[in-house]
């Protein structure tokens, strides 16, 4: 019987760390014999649990076997180079031995005292990525842990510049607030959504601005929305703006949404949560014009480049608003150093955090800006040419631009209404993914049921990216 007062012996860590890491590189180097995409039924990883836990320790070998016994089939691998569906984040080995690293350590950089390494690295990796991409030094960050939390950080910053009290007063039960308004174009990821139904605007406080006919956000809408909530008494208060829109990639015409913003004192979010990592090569360096206009920006390297999840980075020119929202200092948490040192308790909902730094000085050290841009200028090259394979093909139609690594399409053999085709497409999505092969995922655009390829991962080679297609043709035309 186990010694249940003490730790695993040094010993039998040591042994089960490298049968782990050996485990890890297989499992990684052999990623393709595996379906990108499970294929097993709703309760069918459940039912193989024991219903009760275990009265007495069982032996970690016992563990790790149950993971190729239990859980393996119920894996979607996210790391699977057929993983081509929604924003294919991958994980590369720098970064899983960052996220070890960060687990022995368990540090939580609540406050500088609790781990300063914790918060200086964040600083200073902040400062490199701020480098990188190409913001200006009046640029504050802090790593969050998703686009969904950095984005309602910025909404929350947003009201708080208002200084209506909300942080005093609240809002429930006020005669003397206005009706709070946040736009964002209909392309906008559901985050922002959720932020608002999270900060109490609900969805009535935001208005969905129209796109054209390249899926961005027609500012002359925008600022006509304004003007007609501000002659009916409702205060705009935010507009978020998106490079890199997730069903299409778009990118809404940052420059002109912030002279709109300038000319009415709204706090303008840009949303580059999966296109952002791009601004580091120079060929893109369009998607960052008026970026240093923005309030706030979100950028995710857990989306596209290569970084395990979780890590969210969030900038604005307005640290001290973030703080004013969010700073609550009880007694237990105050110390001597506080007017020397920046605590990152006080920039978010968040006490506890995790040492999410680390994975960045992996990557970037291990890769450097070369590496990583050369990376992702291959998945874009990528993404053009199977664009021109759909465009070259008469039975297969292109449904929106392709300006980073995502192609939106649709087979349409013609001679039949818009709801057969919506219909065809949905089968022909089921079996691509009930093939084992690939992992495509889908959306909507002007009603039509459009399927979408993301080329992203670090294991993206382009015998994936043809094999795919090649696929995808087969699959298509053995439906007519």
């Amino acid at each position: 019987m186990k010694n249940n007062l003490t730790d695993m012996p040094a010993e039998e860590f040591r042994k089960i760390g490298y049968e782990l890491v050996d485990w890890i590189i297989n499992y990684l180097n052999e990623i393709e014999k595996y379906p990108p995409l499970s294929q097993i039924k709703p309760g069918d990883i459940f039912s193989r649990i024991p219903k009760q836990p275990p009265q007495t320790g069982e032996e970690i070998e016992r563990v790790l076997a149950d993971v190729d016994k239990i859980l393996i089939d119920g894996i979607t691998h996210w790391n699977h180079p057929g993983f081509m569906a929604y924003f294919n984040s991958t994980s590369s080995m720098p970064g899983i031995l960052a996220e070890l690293l960060s687990a022995a350590f368990n540090a939580n950089g609540m406050l500088w005292k609790t781990s300063p390494a914790f918060t200086e690295l964040e600083k200073a990796m902040i400062n490199w990525f701020r480098q990188m991409v190409g913001l200006s030094e009046n640029y504050w960050g802090i790593i969050y842990d998703t686009a969904s939390t950095s984005s309602m950080h910025a909404i929350a910053s947003a009201r708080e510049q208002l200084n209506l009290e909300i942080r005093e007063k609240g809002m429930a039960g006020r005669n003397d607030l206005p009706k709070l308004r946040l736009y964002c174009s209909e392309q906008a990821h559901s985050s922002i959504d959720k932020g608002s139904l999270t900060l109490g605007l609900g969805l009535e406080g935001i208005k969905k601005i129209p796109v054209n006919e390249k899926f961005e956000m027609i500012p002359e809408k925008l600022e006509q929305a304004i003007k007609e909530d501000i002659a009916n008494g409702i205060k705009p208060f935010c507009v978020v703006a998106t490079v890199g829109t997730t069903s299409t990639t778009s990118v809404d015409p940052v420059k002109r949404i912030s002279e709109i913003c300038k000319s009415y004192n709204l706090w303008l979010h840009i949303d580059a949560a999966y296109a952002g990592v791009t601004a580091m090569i120079p060929e893109m360096k369009w998607i960052s014009d008026a970026w240093n206009d923005a309030d706030s920006i979100v950028i995710n390297p857990h989306k596209w480049m290569f970084t395990p999840m979780d890590l969210s980075i969030y900038f604005t020119r307005k640290p001290e608003i973030l703080k004013r929202a969010f700073s609550l200092v009880p007694e237990y948490l105050k110390t001597q150093v506080d007017d020397e040192v920046e605590n990152l308790m006080d920039y978010g909902i968040q006490l506890g955090r995790r040492f999410r730094s680390l994975k960045l000085w992996f990557i970037i050290r291990y890769f450097g800006i070369d590496g990583l841009v050369e990376r992702i200028r291959k998945h874009i090259q990528l993404a053009k040419e199977f664009a021109n394979w759909i465009d070259d093909e008469k039975d297969f139609e292109r449904l929106a631009p392709v300006p980073f690594s995502t192609v939106c399409f649709r087979y349409n053999p013609g001679n039949r209404t818009e709801h057969e085709i919506n219909k065809l497409n949905e089968s022909l999505l089921e079996k691509i993914n009930a093939s084992g092969k690939i992992f495509l995922s889908h959306t909507k655009l002007n009603g039509k049921f459009t399927i979408r390829l993301t080329i992203g991962s670090i294991r993206h080679e382009r015998r994936h990216i043809d094999g795919a297609w090649q696929l995808i043709k087969t699959i298509a035309r053995s439906l007519n």
